[in-house]
């Protein structure tokens, strides 16, 4: 999609100095707060392991500044989106950066355990990047990053949310960090199937840290543990510039979809 000319960042929220950044190649370009929460390579990910269609309804849940979001209709064209966001002043630039990028985005706001009414209906596909860091250690300085990141609200009513806004035979998809994972599958036990599993390692021989996770409503498929898909290729940072594996730089730099779940 081209992007609709703006002369400047959106005036009257309240996330401070804004940065103006590059995602996709250039592809798409966000407003994010310079100190606040700040989408990045995690967005573009659980993107590309969406299986979204054309016309289908698509809900992010905590859609944040709409990177996950807007890097989706990126790839995929003539999606309805809507976006669920906690925090106001996220959820207006989340917007704000739909309407720069020529994407017709519906932003609500409000909360996974209280969804508003007019989100109440069935989606094709529902995305998240939930908070999943334990409300435990030293909170980060900014509330907006802190609600971002740190569980306040179990995991499992995040899935339970998703589920609930999916139309029979629809996909959740969801990144999370690898210590997590017991606790979403336990979450998605009876309730989602076909579940499968995409590890996130760093680099060869690296433990995953994060991992991308896809359920159906009314799946019936096995369980499915797949391959890591490693982003960078040198086994430690070679310093500067970037040294992405080709199917990551395909990923991160020119939107193509992660087809090992396919």
């Amino acid at each position: 999609r081209a992007m609709t000319a703006a002369a400047g960042p959106p005036a009257g929220h309240g996330l401070g100095d804004l940065t103006d950044d590059a995602f996709l190649g250039g592809r798409l370009r966000l407003w994010q707060p310079a100190r606040g929460y700040r989408a990045a390579t995690d967005a573009v990910l659980l993107a590309a392991a969406c299986p979204a269609l054309p016309g289908q309804a698509v809900l992010d849940l905590g859609c944040g500044a709409g990177a996950a979001a807007l890097c989706l209709a990126a790839r995929v064209p003539g999606l309805m989106l809507s976006g669920l966001e906690v925090q106001p002043d996220y959820a207006a630039l989340a917007a704000a950066n739909a309407a720069r990028n020529g994407v017709a985005m519906a932003v609500a706001t409000g909360d996974v355990g209280a969804m508003p009414r007019d989100l109440r209906r069935g989606f094709d596909q529902v995305i998240a990047n939930p908070p999943y860091y334990l409300a435990q250690g030293t909170p980060s300085a900014d509330a907006g990053r802190e609600t971002a990141l740190r569980e306040d609200r179990p995991l499992a009513d995040w899935i339970a949310a998703a589920r609930a806004r999916l139309v029979p035979g629809g996909w959740l998809t969801l990144i999370l960090g690898a210590d997590r994972l017991g606790t979403a599958l336990a979450a998605m036990e009876g309730r989602l199937g076909s579940v499968a599993v995409l590890p996130l390692s760093p680099r060869p021989g690296r433990a995953a840290v994060r991992v991308l996770i896809r359920a159906r409503k009314g799946g019936r498929a096995a369980l499915r543990l797949l391959a890591p898909l490693v982003l960078h290729a040198a086994p430690s940072h070679p310093g500067d510039g970037e040294d992405h594996t080709p199917e990551a730089a395909g990923i991160l730099r020119d939107a193509a979809a992660i087809r090992r779940f396919d």
